[in-house]
């Protein structure tokens, strides 16, 4: 009877190594596989204005594959870009390679060495571009995971194709995003219309080069702004288009009725200026001067004077120029418009007959010059003259 115990024991100590064997293969870590980081700067290249990318491949502490992606000044006297992307060869620390730019077609080599120190890392050598050499010399960098990378490249260039309304977005205001090499042809398009281009957007930004897709800024009349919407979407290499961000402030923005300012399909602009200029004319205790409409941009510009008291004895004049704009509230048809007046800018001049004093708006002064001035309270008077409704931001309604 007391062999079975003897037995029992025996087996258990005949099979502890295979117990702590199995712990032991229990606790061994998986072998990890490989990890993409990104330096997203290096510190002092050409000058601390180059974009830089440099993706790396590590198999734990090493660098088994390496790409930098460059985008830079083609010029000094320009906003215009180019770039590079180098593949680079990994030897112990050198990471070496060439390329070629992508606008000016410029011969690329790249020879870095890098070096880990504490937390950050070092690198240092040259990259030449035609026969430009720059020195390398950059310490204390930082690198990111692919998630952090991705989180950093998220853009966003505020196009809203089908918008409920025009609160979030202005009604003159366009965005057409279109391939690079679809750009020019885009661009040539819109020759001969009633359009503005915004100048900044022809530049072809690190982003877009990197993205293959550049966002044009656009501003038209809102009356236009569907059909030239149209035209837009149906341009080859256009990826998106509609309303962006632009002038219209909805704390100087009110909403009517459109009825008594339309004939036919059409918004009666004289009508509505005349309006406009009799509200600020009382507001700001002056006479309508001007009041012209921009074709392109449907803006109407509002110049009213007044005597200037800066020197009363010069007889000068003050003037109020003012911008204005009108639209439906929101895209296609609408039964209201919406009205945003701008804050009056200010300048002075000599209007008398005869022989006139040249002024000129000196900014730094806090007398008179061209400066943005109150409006007396041109929005609440507007409101009440075409019996209107204010947004209220925090309610996101009118009222």
């Amino acid at each position: 009877m007391r062999a079975l115990p003897l037995l029992l024991l025996g087996l258990a100590v005949a099979s502890a190594p295979a117990f702590a064997q199995m712990k032991l293969q229990s606790k061994a870590a998986p072998a990890s596989g490989p990890e993409t980081r990104y330096f997203t700067s290096i510190d002092g290249l050409m000058d601390g204005n180059a974009d830089v990318v440099l993706k790396e491949t590590r198999q734990g502490k090493t660098v088994t594959a390496a790409v930098l992606d460059v985008c830079y000044p083609a010029d000094k006297s320009s906003d215009r870009k180019d770039r590079f992307v180098a593949n680079l060869t990994v030897s112990g620390q050198t990471l070496s390679g060439t390329a070629q730019s992508v606008a000016d077609k410029q011969p690329v080599t790249v020879k870095l060495n890098r070096k880990q120190t504490g937390d950050g890392f070092e690198f240092r050598g040259q990259i030449t571009i035609g026969q430009t050499v720059t020195e390398v010399a950059s310490t204390d960098n930082s690198d990111l995971s692919e998630k952090e990378f991705q989180d950093n490249q998220a853009t966003e260039d505020g196009i809203t194709p089908q918008p409920k309304d025009f609160t979030d977005v202005s009604p003159e205001s366009i965005g057409v995003r279109v391939k690079l090499d679809a750009a020019a042809d885009f661009l040539k398009s819109l020759k001969g219309e009633a359009v503005e281009i915004g100048t900044s957007s022809l530049a072809v930004t690190c982003d877009a080069m990197r993205s293959g897709e550049q966002t044009i800024n656009l501003t038209v009349d809102p009356e236009r702004a569907g059909a030239l919407l149209a035209k837009a979407k149906s341009a080859p290499g256009v990826t998106a288009a509609g309303w962006t961000s632009g002038v219209v402030e909805m704390d100087r923005t009110i909403r009517f009725a459109a009825a008594d300012w339309r004939e036919g399909d059409k918004i009666n602009k004289d009508k509505l200026a005349s309006a406009i200029a009799g509200v600020l004319a009382k507001t700001l205790a002056a006479k309508p001067g001007s009041a012209t409409w921009n074709a392109n941009t449907g803006k109407l510009k509002l110049v009213l004077k007044r005597p200037s008291t800066i020197y009363p004895a010069l007889g000068l004049t003050q003037n109020y120029e003012v911008t204005a704009l009108v639209s439906p509230d929101k895209p296609g048809s609408s039964d209201r418009l919406m009205l945003w007046v701008s804050s009056p800018t200010v300048s002075t001049s000599d209007d008398s007959a005869g022989a006139k004093l040249n002024l000129s708006d000196d900014s730094s002064s806090d007398e008179e010059g061209s400066e943005t001035r109150d409006d007396n309270g041109a929005i609440d008077a507007l409101l009440k003259e075409f019996k209107g409704q204010r947004w209220d931001a925090d309610k996101s309604v009118w009222r």
